[in-house]
Formats: structure tokens, sequence, C-alpha cells
């Protein structure tokens, strides 16, 4: 009898003592899961869809790459399912595809990069309510999407000094990709800035009609030039690829021959050391980190839109090309018209229609 007590003693010991094991195995996994940080939430997770233009289009869906790319390095992810990633879109009809493809494989946030992805957001976001999106250059009113804007147009204006100042010819052009809102504000802007530095420049204004083909930027590019342009400015994404190839063709032919060609989005200096005066820089990286560590935070901005402005330094100049011979002064007046802008003695036109009134006087 005393045999049978001791034994459901020790059975009893034992039944606590694995009790308690697994206790502490659960505390102990605190700190300790997906997140190299050791935390014991799941990591924070975030994607993008990239517009037909490609994420290596070296402007617009690069610079949003790159800023994933930032987040993931700011908080020890990997690329893949597990940390950030990106699909690329071939055609617009990838747009929805992919966007819901993300959202069923769990990724917390969700990018849509560019205005022509506005309906395909618009309709997954409806689909997927638990889901959280962000589109850039555009606004969809859900409660799960955070729209991304920018004021385009304040870079875009100092790209416009920049080109007046250096121009020899007094000639100068623009390439725009589609006629969509976002580029007219790049248009906008630019004209403002050329009207603001030299008002007897010339600029000649050409649409692609696409953000995705290099040959109509070159062949654009190429009458530009031979027509007496001496510098010209694309907001095209892809299709402006072709301007920076026509520009260093040139250059190569005659390296005595004044041109240049300015960028845009990110700092295209790398498209041609020789060719590249300056590139109006739309910091959609520093606008994808940031509302993606608002996610993070707990603070997703959800139905609601964000915009980024000089004064957020979500735009600006990049460096002006040391090769160019008006460089300090560009550099001198860029600098003023930044004080104007950001103490609001100057409202850089956003269209065509406010462009008509603009003075910056």
């Amino acid at each position: 009898m005393r045999k049978r007590k001791l034994g459901m003693a020790l059975s009893l010991v034992l039944a606590a003592g694995t009790l308690l094991g697994a206790c502490g195995k659960s505390d102990d996994n605190k700190g300790t899961d997906t997140t190299k940080g050791g935390d014991n939430k799941a990591a924070f997770t975030v994607a993008m869809v990239t517009d037909v233009g490609g994420v290596d289009d070296k402007s617009f869906n690069q610079s949003a790459w790159e800023g994933l790319q930032e987040f993931g390095k700011q908080n020890n992810l990997e690329e893949g399912k597990k940390g950030y990633t990106y699909l690329q879109s071939t055609s617009d009809a990838d747009y929805s595809t992919n966007l819901n493809t993300l959202a069923r494989q769990g990724f917390n946030l969700v990018y849509g990069i560019g205005f022509l992805m506005h309906k395909a957001v618009d309709d997954i976001a409806k689909q997927q309510p638990k889901a959280n999106f962000a589109i850039v250059d555009d606004v969809v009113e859900q409660p799960n999407v955070a729209s991304i804007m920018f004021k385009e147009q304040e870079a875009a204006f100092l790209a416009g000094v920049a080109a007046a100042l250096q121009t020899k010819t007094n000639h100068i052009g623009f390439i725009g990709g589609m006629k969509i809102p976002v580029i007219e504000r790049f248009e906008s802007g630019f004209l403002a800035g050329v009207k603001a530095a030299k008002p007897d420049v010339k600029v000649d204004v050409q649409y692609s009609g696409a953000f995705d083909k290099a040959e109509l930027g070159q062949t654009i590019a190429a009458k530009m030039y031979s027509s007496g342009a001496d510098i010209v400015f694309h907001a095209a994404g892809a299709t402006g690829n072709g301007l920076f190839k026509e520009a260093n063709d040139l250059k190569k032919k005659d390296p005595s021959r004044e041109i240049w060609a300015i960028g845009v989005d990110r700092d295209q200096n790398d498209m041609g050391p020789d060719v590249v005066l300056t590139s109006a820089m739309k910091r959609v990286d520093v606008a994808v980190v940031d509302i993606a560590t608002k996610a993070k935070n707990g603070d997703f901005p959800g139905g609601k839109t964000t915009t980024y402005g000089l004064h957020e330094d979500g735009v600006g100049l990049a460096p002006i090309n040391g090769k160019a011979d008006k460089k300090d002064e560009i550099e001198k007046a860029v600098k003023d018209w930044v004080d104007k802008i950001k103490s609001g003695d100057v409202k850089v036109p956003a269209t065509l229609e406010e462009l008509k009134t603009f003075s910056a006087k």
C-alpha cells in the first residue's frame, strides 16, 4: 500500500514538473521568433507591385524598391515572403492579380506603385478589407489604403531654374510620359522654374504616351537636340532612358558639344556622368520607408493622404554636375528659391491652369 501511495506521489511530482517545464518554455520563447531582433511578434512584412516600367526602370519603381530594401535593412528583414519582396507587372492586367497574391500571402502592407494602379488598389482593398495597402501618386478612399502624394512641381521648378541658367541656346525640352496629373505637376513646375529664372528661354514639350518605351524617348530627344535644344528634362519613367542614350551618343560623337539631360525621381547621374546636369528627385524611397514604419508601429494612416514636398524632404534637386560651368550660380539660385518656397513666399503651380497666372515676383 505504501508503495502504491509512493508511486502516485512520484507521478504527481513528475506531472507537475512537466507542466512547470511547459510554462517555462512558453516564457523562454518571448524574444525569439521570426525577427532577428528578438521579438515575440511575427516580423512585419511588406511588399510592392511595380507598374509596367519594371523594378529596374532606373526611376520611379526602382526608387520605391530601394525604399523597401532600406526598410528591410532597418528592421533586419530578409528578402522573400517572410520579409520584403516585390512582384513585377508586365501589363496593367497584372496589377489586380499581383496585389491580390501578396495580400493572400499575408504581407502586412502592400504597395501599389503608381497612378495607373488606382482601380486595382481600390478593387482589391475592398475584396481584402483586413489587409493594408498603400498607393503612390493617387488617392484611394478606402479605410485600409494609405495614399501617398508628392509636390513634384517643387522639384521640377528647381530643375527648371537649373536648366534656364545653364542653357547656351536658350532652347530646352521637356519629355513627359502619359498625360496624367502627376506628370502635369512636373511639367507645370518645370515651366514655372524656367520662367522665373530666364523668361526668354524657349521650351519644347512633348509626351511619349508611355512609361516603358525607351525607343520613343530617344526619338523625341533626338528631334529636340537637332532642333537646337541643349538641355532636355524628362518625367517619363523608363521611357526617359532613351533620353540618356541619345545624349550620351551625341556627346561621344562630339565631346565638345554642350549637351545636357535632366533626370527624374532619383539621382540619375549614373545614367551619364558627362551629360546629366541634375535630377528632379521625388523621394518615393523616403515615403515608402515612412509609411511602412508608421504601419509597423501601429500608426498606419489608412484612409488618409500623406503629401511629401520640400518641407518633408520628400522632393528636391540632385547635386549639380561639376562639369557645368554655371554650377555655382545654379546652386546659389536653387538655395534662394528653396528658401522662398519653404517660407511660402512662392507657391509653385501644380497645373497648367495655375501656371497661367504664376508670378515669382
